[in-house]
């Protein structure tokens, strides 16, 4: 594994080192890899949402009301285990 050296503030510095001391994790290297992993996970799932939003809008208008629509998104993500 190679490292990298990053610049922090001190109160930057301070924070991470509470989140280590808190027990959350054993040091700042896992700390930081941890926020890199999630953001990756968020920006994957913005990048999943925009699609989805492109795909409705091509979609077209739909003759479902909103407790039908309401209810088909609470399905869906329940079989994604999301709900």
């Amino acid at each position: 594994m190679t490292s990298m050296s990053v610049s922090l503030s001190d109160q930057l510095r301070g924070f991470i080192k509470s989140r280590v001391e808190s027990g959350d994790y054993h040091n700042e290297s896992e700390y930081i890899r941890d926020l890199v992993r999630k953001d990756r996970e968020r920006l994957s799932d913005e990048q999943q949402l925009l699609n989805l939003l492109r795909q409705s809008e091509q979609s077209g208008v739909s003759n479902n009301t909103i407790p039908d629509i309401m209810s088909s998104v609470k399905e869906r993500l329940k079989q994604n285990g999301r709900l």
